[in-house]
């Protein structure tokens, strides 16, 4: 599924570091040395089907991206595969700028490590700006008879004979599925596995999954009463639901994960194409009406280097690498 986009108070992490960012990236420009890029349509694959917040993300981003540099940028979903079609994909494209990915720290620095797939975290791509992070909420079926996580995890402790459903649509996902039914000893649960973060939140919408962690998605669901919000895996309360407690003042340890979004190219494309692309994003990241709608999903806008990004992905992906070891994690 496809589709075009033609040109035509945040918190106190993003604010801290607006000044060291602006600096990094210096003042925009869109006429490189040698070529006029882009002059002509710029693919930009995301590895989600549509409807998701990374697409939801991407359309946002690259819709003020495209009003600065003049130029069009066309959204392609490739989901599948807990986003590794697009990613490799994109591995595989022309190092030129004119096919870029729009991705998640899942699908980036995870799903590599869990699965066979046919890039590398950061030695396949060249990091161009991360977007925002991104925390999770514990969503439930509205008809599921419980109305918190002390109340979740009694229910699916004795749900032997059976087991609650818990939806998963991307390799992070899946994984933080896995060390929650660790955490709370319930390893009977039942991990459904779906192409995509939209897709994942719907089931639980539509009463298939009993319940599951989204990247806060369904933030218009659980505002209408269709799921029930019960915790969120955030350093503080998100904005959007005050009311609901965080793991750390639930006293659930172990599962301190987040999540990103962010553009990347192929592996050798040219500096200068990264930098336009890179301070093109920054001035994105510096509007108004960009920042208010990271906020109602209670994402946190980033501002840093391609070089940090990068050094970010490798690290990123070294700790999977040690947690998949730790936890014994295979998929089956």
């Amino acid at each position: 599924m496809a589709g075009t986009i033609r040109a035509g108070s945040t918190r106190r992490h993003f604010l801290s570091t607006t000044a060291t960012a602006a600096a990094a990236f210096g003042a925009p420009h869109w006429a490189l040395a040698q070529s006029a890029y882009p002059n002509k349509p710029v693919r930009v694959i995301v590895p989600f089907p549509a409807g998701g917040t990374t697409d939801v993300v991407a359309r946002l981003v690259l819709q003020k991206l495209g009003e600065l540099m003049k130029a069009s940028f066309v959204v392609e979903n490739k989901g599948g595969a807990n986003g590794i079609i697009g990613t490799e994909q994109v591995a595989r494209a022309p190092a030129d700028g004119y096919t870029l990915l729009f991705n998640t720290g899942g699908a980036q620095t995870l799903s590599p490590v869990i699965y066979k797939a046919g890039y590398e975290a950061a030695a396949s791509f060249e990091p161009i700006a991360k977007v925002c992070d991104v925390g999770f909420v514990v969503i439930a079926r509205k008809d599921l008879p419980v109305n918190s996580m002390q109340e979740l995890i009694a229910l699916a402790k004795k749900s032997t004979d059976k087991p609650l459903t818990i939806s998963s649509g991307s390799s992070m996902i899946t994984l933080i599925t896995e060390q929650f039914k660790r955490v709370i000893g319930a390893p009977h649960l039942i991990n459904a596995q779906y192409k995509g973060t939209s897709p994942q939140m719907q089931a639980v919408v539509a009463g298939e999954v009993d319940f599951s962690f989204d990247s806060f998605a369904s933030v218009e669901m659980i505002r209408a009463g269709r799921v029930k919000a019960l915790g969120v895996m955030l350093p503080h309360r998100a904005e959007s639901f005050p009311q609901v407690p965080t793991f750390k003042e639930l006293g659930i340890k172990d599962m301190d994960f987040s999540s990103w979004a962010g553009m990347l190219a192929p592996k050798g494309t040219p500096k200068e194409i990264v930098q336009a692309l890179a301070k093109g994003v920054d001035q994105v990241m510096q509007m108004p009406d960009v920042l208010a709608k990271l906020k109602t999903y209670d994402y946190v806008p980033t501002r840093i280097t391609p070089e940090a990004f990068g050094k970010q992905l490798q690290a990123e992906n070294d700790r999977w690498k040690q947690v998949v070891k730790d936890t014994g994690f295979k998929i089956e």
